[in-house]
């Protein structure tokens, strides 16, 4: 027998904002954070992308993390669990000390085994491994030539973390939040690029649709640290992100004739708690959305493209809109994958349009908040079930001169909409989409 499945809390820690109310207010005031990359990468690499969004670091320990757990565990890994804390805090749920000073706790009413994870990010722990690598080669060099204003001039950890294997795992984020929490049922890592967060919230859905288990925190989290720009140099090369001639705050505006490329986020976390709804109900949980679709696709056409037919992707939305029992005609809003990039934006233009028509309302959250890569997916899921239990929706940013007829929403404003559809798109060709319902009892 299945079980309705709800969101009933949700978290961020964004660019935007450190909190799910700061976040929310700023979509729905278009804000966006568009600062100059640093000036000292342009010492390392000839930069085309003069932008990018940073992300201001919460103060882990004010967020009720310890100093053990700062040391021990990858930036990727604290942000999931500081949404995931607010998270748990918005679906009311308590927790209680199991340990002090490893700073774990268990949920209220979460029985052992009906508890899972999980959680997708990109890349993982990559500015710890960054930050090792330059410990280990530039860090005896330094001391032999304290003098030498070339290793002067180099950025590195002073020591060597023994936690470094641990804490560059795609996998530590998950397991961590399993730990903390004393979640023992399934723990999941999708590592899925950009379709990351998406696939861990679908994942999540079907587990407890299925049974398997009766709550879980999921979402996405990803922190792309980098002192000297490599990672930033890598999409930058690849000439996805974004450039032109326009002032920085335009150059981010997907859907737009203008568009250049996505605007690279340094970072940020999104989590939901989800329950069957018997649960839910029983201790009288608040509930932003129910979710009750999800469906997977891969394009098997290029490691950075999306095929171009959108073959691929127009099947799996008929399975996503299957799964939730009901028609492409139903869905009423769509949250895109909207990078802002010239091919897949016009690619899923024309899927959208050939699928869903000009009816659903069409948003692009990455024109506000840049591409969080592994963890877009889940802050989109978010915007979507707030959208849902709120009748309101952000606008597209920069958004002037459209590439399509589409219902794109250009303003803030309400919305009527009973189902929301959040689609993702990877490198390597993982596609993946989500079907929201608002909620009724």
């Amino acid at each position: 027998m299945s079980s309705r499945v709800v969101i009933t809390g949700a978290g961020v820690v964004s660019a935007l904002g450190q909190d799910l109310e700061t976040f929310w207010d700023g979509c729905l005031s278009a804000r966006s954070v568009v600062e100059p990359i640093p000036p000292h990468w342009s010492g390392y690499f000839q930069p085309g992308s003069p932008v990018w969004s940073p992300l201001a670091l919460p103060d882990f320990r004010a967020r009720g993390l310890s100093r053990v757990e700062t040391m021990q565990h990858d930036q990727v890994a604290l942000l999931a669990a500081v949404a995931a804390d607010e998270a748990l805090e918005r679906a009311r749920l308590a927790r209680t000390v199991i340990d002090r000073r490893q700073n774990t706790a268990s949920i209220e009413g979460v029985a052992d085994g009906q508890g899972g994870v999980f959680l997708g990010t990109g890349i993982g722990g990559a500015s710890t491994m960054l930050g090792m690598h330059a410990n280990q080669m530039l860090s005896e060099p330094a001391k032999r030539a304290k003098d030498d204003s070339h290793f002067a001039s180099f950025d590195y950890p002073a020591r060597f973390n023994p936690f470094a294997v641990s804490m560059s795992m795609p996998n530590a984020p998950a397991a961590y939040l399993g730990i903390k929490f004393g979640l023992d049922g399934e723990n999941d890592t999708a590592c899925a690029a950009c379709a990351s967060g998406t696939v861990s919230i679908g994942r999540a859905f079907r587990a407890i649709r299925e049974g398997r288990i009766a709550f879980a925190l999921a979402g996405g989290s990803e922190y792309l640290d980098d002192y000297y720009g490599g990672i930033f140099r890598g999409f930058d090369a690849a000439k996805t992100l974004a450039r032109g001639e326009l002032a920085h705050g335009l150059l981010n505006r997907p859907f737009d004739e203008q568009r250049g490329g996505f605007l690279f986020s340094q970072g940020g976390a999104a989590m939901v708690t989800m329950e069957c709804e018997a649960r839910a109900r029983a201790r009288n949980a608040p509930v932003l959305a129910e979710v009750v679709g999800f469906a997977e696709s891969f394009d098997s056409f290029s490691m950075m493209s999306l095929e171009p037919s959108g073959r691929h992707i127009e099947a799996m939305l008929n399975r996503a809109v299957a799964d939730a029992g009901i028609g492409l005609d139903d869905v009423d809003y769509v949250n895109t994958h909207g990078t802002g990039t010239e091919l897949n934006d016009a690619t899923e233009a024309e899927i959208i349009g050939r699928t869903l028509g000009n009816r659903p309302a069409i948003v692009a959250t990455k024109s506000l908040l840049g591409h969080t890569i592994g963890a877009s997916g889940a802050f989109e899921t978010v915007v979507s079930a707030l959208t849902l239990a709120q009748q309101r929706t952000h606008g597209c940013k920069n958004l002037d001169t459209p590439i399509a007829r589409l219902n794109f929403v250009r303003e803030a404003g309400p919305v009527a909409a009973t189902y929301a559809l959040s689609q993702s798109f990877a490198f390597g060709g993982h596609n993946a989409a989500l079907v929201l319902r608002r909620y009724e009892d």
